[in-house]
């Protein structure tokens, strides 16, 4: 399975900072500007590392953000033995090949890991099956189905909105710590002309000036 796409920050960065902060109202793709003022859903981003855990239809494969990137042996051994039971999934996708993505996140992987929780684990942020992504009701009901987590919502809102939200910072959903920031996808699914999908990100930290 292909590695997951990159996330476009909703807005330009300032190259004065070194590319550190944003260029507030400088919308980094015409798509976001376009469609600023829908609803999109706005998940927790997760400060972890990205996994790719792999249904190819007989076995599960775990792989990191390139084919080439090492998983921790630690967060390894919890990907194969203690998130997905296999056999439930298979029961769900029979031989039909799948790719859960999502983020090895806890202790000792990021700095500040800890603060999420005291092991390691996977959360998913998206599911691609027949080159498809899974819509948000369909991926919580899978998550479900498999008794894995998935990132929490935060809001459904507009993309001002949304970027007020990271501005201020709030509160992660595991704990009394500031979350890293948020991740947005517009409610219904889209994708540009040249077949791109429209997501967009925004950290807390994108507003801090040193």
């Amino acid at each position: 399975m292909e590695k997951y796409h990159k996330i476009q920050t909703v807005f330009k960065r300032d190259p004065e900072t070194k590319f550190k902060t944003i260029l507030e109202g400088e919308y980094s793709l015409p798509e976001f500007e376009f469609l600023k003022d829908v609803v999109w859903i706005c998940t927790e981003k997760v400060d972890g590392t990205n996994i790719r855990a792999i249904w190819d239809g007989e076995k599960m494969i775990f792989k990191g953000k390139t084919d080439n990137a090492q998983i921790p042996p630690f967060l390894l051994d919890s990907l194969q033995n203690k998130v997905f039971d296999y056999n439930t999934v298979r029961d769900i996708f029979n031989d039909t090949p799948v790719c859960f993505y999502g983020e090895g996140y806890g202790a000792k992987i990021q700095q500040g890991g800890g603060n999420y929780r005291k092991d390691q684990s996977f959360v998913m942020f998206d599911i691609k099956c027949n080159n498809i992504f899974f819509d948000r009701e369909k991926a919580e009901d899978i998550a479900d189905g498999l008794g894995i987590e998935i990132v929490p919502i935060v809001e459904e809102c507009t993309l001002p909105e949304a970027v007020e939200i990271a501005r201020e910072g709030f509160q992660s959903w595991w704990g009394r710590f500031d979350a890293e920031g948020l991740v947005m996808k517009p409610k219904y699914g889209l994708y540009n002309r040249r077949g791109d999908r429209i997501i967009t990100k925004i950290k807390h930290k994108d507003f801090k000036r040193d």
